[in-house]
């Protein structure tokens, strides 16, 4: 039995990933300041001997012997991490250095919940994780995009200066059951407006592009990165290489549904990437052939109905 904290751990990806690591035998201390995350989404692992809640921002250093640290503590949707964008780049450079912190103390080794948002705008496509990506350092999406850059630096410092442990991963767009109706993802927008029976808003033309994992193919991959041997320490991409654009996924959306709600376009936000697909082929090579296995229709389904019995119980 390992002794893990996940920090951000009541978080949609977070709630999963501590649900997961309770079935698979270890003990989970779960860390979060409940910015974005909610007990509602752990609660049913309360009653479990072996899971831990502690109310905590990870801004501030935290003290505890661990085996291993996922850190995933930091607001993820663009509605959140626009909401206050210093906490949002405290987060994510601070968090990291306390976590680093910590692990450097007790020998733990580390996972850092890095983004494809690394890449920005991405002119190379699909994006593989040599490459450096097209960030506007002061736009809009800047807090997030190069607080997780910097991040990533921190993390690669620590493990050449220190030789802390380290595994970085680059999480593509993630969706799935315990999303928040107003997360802003742009899964839960259409589904939670389609189940309304609203339009169907699409920024731009809906062409550009994402590719959507289902959270638990992302959560395999996390923990198989956790397993790999020290002298792998990442960046991977973890995500799905099947690409759709947003007009697709709208469509597809009202089809499972069978929503008689209409599609309207707005302008598109500055900044907001054209397209989005990961490369995986390191994955595979690295994480015993590591790859989504839980296509979108099947996904959704699943989330839909997830949002559909939400909805029924908050109106």
């Amino acid at each position: 039995m390992k002794r893990i904290l996940v920090t951000g751990g009541a978080g949609f990806i977070g709630s999963h990933l501590c649900e997961r690591l309770l079935n698979d035998g270890n003990e989970v201390i779960c860390l979060d300041n409940f910015f974005t995350g909610s007990k509602e989404k752990i609660v049913h692992l309360l009653d479990n001997p072996y899971f831990e809640l502690v109310r905590h921002d990870v801004t501030m250093p935290y003290y505890i012997e661990v085996d291993e640290i996922y850190n995933l503590a930091c607001p993820a949707s663009p509605v959140h991490y626009q909401f206050n964008a210093i906490k949002t780049i405290k987060t994510s450079v601070m968090g990291a250095i306390n976590m680093l912190g910590l692990a450097k103390r007790v020998k733990a080794k580390i996972l850092q919940a890095s983004t494809s948002e690394v890449y920005g705008d991405p002119q190379i496509h699909p994006q593989i994780e040599d490459y450096w990506g097209n960030v506007n350092p002061i736009g809009i999406r800047s807090c997030y995009d190069e607080g997780k850059r910097c991040a990533e630096s921190l993390f690669v410092n620590y493990h050449n200066q220190n030789n802390v442990r380290i595994k970085i991963v680059r999480i593509f767009n993630t969706y799935g059951t315990r999303m928040e109706t107003d997360d802003g993802r742009v899964i839960s927008n259409f589904i939670v407006q389609a189940l309304r029976g609203e339009d169907l808003t699409i920024f731009g033309d809906g062409k550009q592009t994402r590719a959507f994992q289902y959270v638990d193919d992302l959560v395999e991959g996390m923990i198989r990165m956790m397993a790999t041997g020290d002298d792998f320490i990442g960046p991977v991409n973890i995500g799905n290489p099947d690409e759709f654009t947003m007009l697709e996924l709208a469509e597809k959306i009202i089809e499972i549904t069978g929503s008689k709600s209409k599609i309207i376009f707005q302008p598109l936000p500055k900044d907001d990437p054209m397209q989005r697909q990961p490369d995986i082929s390191l994955a595979r090579e690295k994480l015993n052939d590591w790859h989504p296995v839980i296509k979108l229709e099947d996904g959704l389904k699943r989330t839909i109905a997830y949002f559909d019995q939400l909805l029924k119980e908050t109106n």
